[in-house]
């Protein structure tokens, strides 16, 4: 029990205050310049034992020498309140960790201080759940980091640092990708601004320079009910998963190289037979000194070896993998772009040749060039299927979408159809509508493309109701894309 007849001086001091201790919910004790404990409340003589002429350092650590740092000592000193993480002995012998708030207590303000007034509360629960927080944050198998608004990690667990270094006070985008200024499209940006969570697929580069493909969720730490203070990002390593279908994709592709060969067999064998008859009437024409027959059997081995050139690069270029050179685009001036190239060929043939295009479509990273020749590739097919239908009113439509994160690419038309067997197989063997005209690899070369870019092309057709050719392509996986090509730049 707390002394009912404290010494005179502290009661000077804390009176009428001594009987206010008694009602405070934590340890209170009061020591003067000689560290002894001169005055306690009930809670704190039943957390830290008897205190009746004996030193603080004897009562709260039960040590017999003072403490190599005193807080108590400093505030009579300067008369300033300070508040401290302690650990000490409670009276059953066992350890414990409680904050301290030591405060002066002086009859005049003027004069030194005669009594430093300690305020104790016991965490050591607390403690004990902070550590395996702590072992549980860091023992996690994936990448935590909390960040600020200013975009920098606060705090990182150990599969992070591991990953991507030592990152507190570094901004996220440079720890993550070596970049020196924002990413475009933050997911941690997106949570801060509306306080949702949000899910994305990024590239970084760990602190060895390899790339790392990662999935990322985002989530708010709250400051009260409305304030974002900070977020957190939880990220899962895919770069093996990633990997693993890269390498499905290229097996895919030379699966389907393996099949084209042996269909362009046929075509090889047909191409011989042409420049077999070009070069026979040019020889004829040679002995008969016919003009007409050398210049039709010339023309015969000159349309004949375009087609070989023309066989040869398609193949070539279907079969080699690329990444995509992808930078941001208007897929509408794509569009309009290949409408004003085929616009007057359409119409030759009595063909519509029209776009439908979102107008708050946006940009997109792309290839030019690859997607170019994807669209291309099927606007020119959907042309010779209207020809081939004969119908009166024939069109080719190019239209443009966003649905659900994806960017979309339709070429549709009224033409003659393709049938259950033929769709099933259109883009993965050698096939072609254009009979002698065509090479077969148009739609394989399309279905690569639109692979590299992260998506894919599904077609949608009755016989004699036209077809429609739809690629989509996932915005996050294009801006991937984008990513990469910018670290390999900056490599």
């Amino acid at each position: 029990m707390a002394s009912d007849k404290p010494q005179p001086p502290v009661a000077e001091v804390l009176w009428p205050q001594r009987e206010v201790l008694e009602q405070l919910p934590f340890n209170v004790a009061v020591i003067d310049r000689e560290f002894n404990v001169v005055d306690a409340n009930r809670d704190f003589e039943e957390y830290f034992g008897e205190w009746r002429g004996r030193k603080c350092y004897q009562v709260y650590k039960k040590s017999d020498k003072p403490c190599a740092h005193c807080n108590a000592l400093e505030t009579f000193e300067d008369g300033e309140t300070r508040v401290t993480d302690e650990t000490g002995i409670d009276q059953k012998g066992r350890p414990t960790h409680y904050v301290v708030h030591s405060a002066p207590l002086r009859k005049d303000p003027s004069q030194p201080v005669e009594y430093v007034l300690e305020m104790s509360s016991d965490v050591t629960e607390t403690r004990r759940w902070q550590r395996e927080y702590q072992i549980l944050f860091d023992r996690v198998p994936c990448y935590i980091s909390v960040i600020d608004s200013d975009f920098k990690i606060i705090r990182a667990n150990e599969a992070f640092r591991e990953q991507f270094g030592d990152a507190i006070g570094e901004h996220c985008f440079k720890i993550y990708k070596r970049r020196t200024s924002k990413c475009p499209e933050c997911p941690a940006e997106k949570t801060f601004k509306d306080g949702q969570a949000h899910r994305s697929n990024q590239i970084g580069t760990s602190k060895k320079g390899e790339v790392t493909h990662y999935q990322v969720t985002t989530s708010p730490l709250r400051r009260g009910e409305d304030k974002v203070a900070h977020v957190i990002e939880i990220s899962n390593d895919v770069t093996d998963l990633k990997k693993l279908q890269e390498e499905m994709i290229d097996a895919e592709r030379l699966a389907a190289v393996g099949q084209t060969v042996a269909g362009l067999a046929h075509s090889v064998k047909n191409i011989l037979m042409g420049l077999e008859g070009g070069k026979y009437i040019v020889s004829l024409g040679l002995q008969k000194e016919d003009k007409a027959l050398i210049e039709k059997g010339w023309e015969m081995l000159e349309r004949n070896f375009d087609k070989t050139t023309m066989l040869v690069k398609d193949f070539l270029e279907f079969a080699k993998g690329r990444q995509p050179a992808a930078v941001w685009i208007d897929p509408n001036e794509l569009v309009d772009e290949i409408v004003g190239l085929y616009r007057d060929v359409a119409a030759q043939n009595g063909i519509e040749l029209r776009a439908d295009l979102d107008p708050e479509i946006g940009q997109s990273p792309l290839d030019p060039d690859g997607m170019h020749t994807c669209l291309t590739n099927l606007v020119s097919n959907a042309i010779d299927a209207c020809n081939m239908s004969e119908k009166e009113e024939a069109y080719v439509e190019i239209r443009t979408r966003r649905e659900n994160g994806k960017l979309i690419f339709e070429v549709a038309d009224n033409g003659h159809g393709i049938d259950y067997e033929i769709k099933k197989k259109i883009f993965t063997t050698f096939f072609t509508t254009k009979g002698g005209e065509g090479t077969g690899l148009g739609l394989l070369t399309t279905r690569k493309i639109v692979q590299e870019h992260g998506g894919k092309i599904v077609v949608r057709s009755k016989p004699g109701e036209g077809a429609r050719f739809r690629i989509e392509l996932p915005q996050d996986r294009l801006e991937r894309l984008l990513e990469l090509a910018e670290s390999e730049d900056n490599d």
